[in-house]
């Protein structure tokens, strides 16, 4: 990847996982403004603690850059069922239901899942780290076969 897209593409996941949290944050623990409708979800009740629960955990583990595919994609499905199950149900179109919010963090998730987390991010760092603990491979360490040609 150049540089810039490099840079952009880390500081994109960085800012869309933080904005994820903080919507985990406000919803479970009333900061940040409260969570929408101004009551903190009772622990446990489908489905607003847990999507909460997974936009904090998920929205972390995004921003940080640490199993970010997997976190990414489980923040993208429970985007796409909210906007499922709470908007569109109210009209088609985000810009009538309210559902742009739901739609972009949808797509945005979908974004990382198939980019990955980028350059500046933990997975990135752990896979450098593990790289240099193994030692080189040779030809020596796998299996050897043999081919034995006809006459020789």
């Amino acid at each position: 990847m150049p540089p810039l897209r490099d840079a952009v593409m880390s500081l994109f996941r960085v800012v869309v996982g933080l904005l994820f949290a903080c919507h985990g944050a406000a919803s479970l623990f009333g900061v940040l403004g409260g969570p929408p409708g101004g009551t903190v979800p009772a622990f446990g009740s489908w489905p607003h603690w847990w999507a909460s629960v997974i936009e904090l955990g998920a929205g972390g583990l995004v921003m940080i850059g640490l199993a970010t595919r997997v976190a990414a994609l489980v923040c993208s499905g429970t985007m796409a069922y909210a906007y499922f199950t709470v908007h569109q149900p109210k009209g088609i179109l985000p810009l009538i239901n309210g559902g742009e919010p739901a739609a972009l963090f949808a797509w945005s998730f979908l974004l990382l899942v198939l980019f990955g987390s980028g350059p500046w991010s933990l997975d990135t760092a752990l896979s450098r780290v593990l790289a240099r603990s193994r030692p080189p491979s040779s030809p020596a360490d796998g299996p050897v076969t043999v081919i034995r040609t006809r006459g020789r």
